[in-house]
């Protein structure tokens, strides 16, 4: 990554994301309160130095019901990302690799669910799975490998007419084999770009359903459950709605950093920062020791003082 494009952006992407991790799973283990624990002395409080960041309605410390749906989504969006993207990278180098009657069905398949409302499925067919967030991790990553299937299948044709692809294939090697070795390598910075941006669609995914009701279910939490009971009291009460808000927002603007960072590095048509400055228009030294000229003449060879000047 050094001198690449981007750098500074998926580091601090990364570091950022990191910091949430840790916050997200080593700030209970500092409070004096558990996430399901009720407090009957303190409903609706302010921050204070027992409660940090204040009670809800029910008594429970707003600090640790929003670590433990932080915990809740983060883990729902690396779900989504590795399921979504590991199902695209099948589909998508089966179909361009074996092309045919394969390759036919598999994108039929694939326009069939582009065309398909994926919130209204997703809400339907939630609470008809028992509303689990397993349930919502394999309906989340259903609906979100369509697009990055179709771009891998494009490629994978590209790459399955190289010189290296062809000369395993003459060998003998088998499809599978092929694939894994000669195929999804040039593919590792898509994939990995892919998988990080669904991790943010997924968690807003998840945090938009979970609000209306069709993702997370009592008694676990998500940072969507916890937005959605603050609903209608946020102004009066503002505690229970900014803190989980705001580590909603820091986790989808870490993860576009780091995918926006992974892409500028992983470009190979992009050149690093610290590359040769490029010639100058003069060109290089002649046998006098001037420049030459752009278009190849050294100057002041044969040309008269002022061009077009009369006699």
């Amino acid at each position: 990554m050094r001198g690449r494009p981007g750098r500074g952006r998926a580091i601090t992407g990364a570091v950022l994301l990191l910091l949430l991790f840790l916050l997200a799973f080593g700030g209970p283990l500092v409070s004096p309160w558990g996430w399901d624990d009720i407090d009957f002395t303190a409903f609706l409080s302010p921050p204070t130095a027992q409660h940090w960041f204040g009670t809800t309605q029910s008594g429970r410390d707003v600090f640790a019901l929003t670590l433990r749906g932080m915990q809740k989504s983060l883990i729902i969006g690396l779900s989504v990302a590795v399921l979504s993207t590991g199902l695209a990278a099948v589909v998508g180098t089966v179909a361009g690799y074996l092309g045919g009657w394969a390759d036919r069905a598999l994108m039929w398949g694939v326009d069939l669910l582009l065309v398909l409302p994926s919130f209204l499925v997703v809400a339907v067919l939630s609470p008809a799975l028992g509303g689990s967030w397993q349930a919502l991790v394999a309906l989340l990553a259903a609906f979100l490998w369509m697009v990055t299937a179709r771009m891998v299948r494009g490629m994978t044709v590209s790459l399955r007419e190289r010189e290296w692809v062809l000369a395993a294939r003459f060998l003998g090697v088998g499809a599978c084999r092929t694939i894994v070795r000669h195929v999804l390598p040039h593919l590792a910075s898509l994939l990995l770009v892919d998988a990080a941006v669904n991790v943010s669609v997924a968690i807003l995914a998840e945090s938009g359903l979970s609000y209306f009701g069709f993702g997370v279910r009592p008694p676990d939490t998500s940072l969507g459950t916890v937005i959605a009971e603050s609903r209608g009291s946020a102004t009066v009460f503002p505690w229970l709605f900014g803190f989980a808000a705001g580590l909603l927002v820091l986790i989808v603007l870490a993860v576009n950093l780091l995918a926006d960072g992974l892409r500028d590095v992983l470009d190979p048509q992009l050149s690093p920062v610290s590359a040769a400055p490029e010639p100058s228009a003069s060109g290089p030294p002649g046998p006098s020791g001037r420049p030459d000229a752009a278009d190849g003449t050294r100057a002041g060879a044969g040309r008269p003082a002022v061009e077009g000047s009369a006699g």
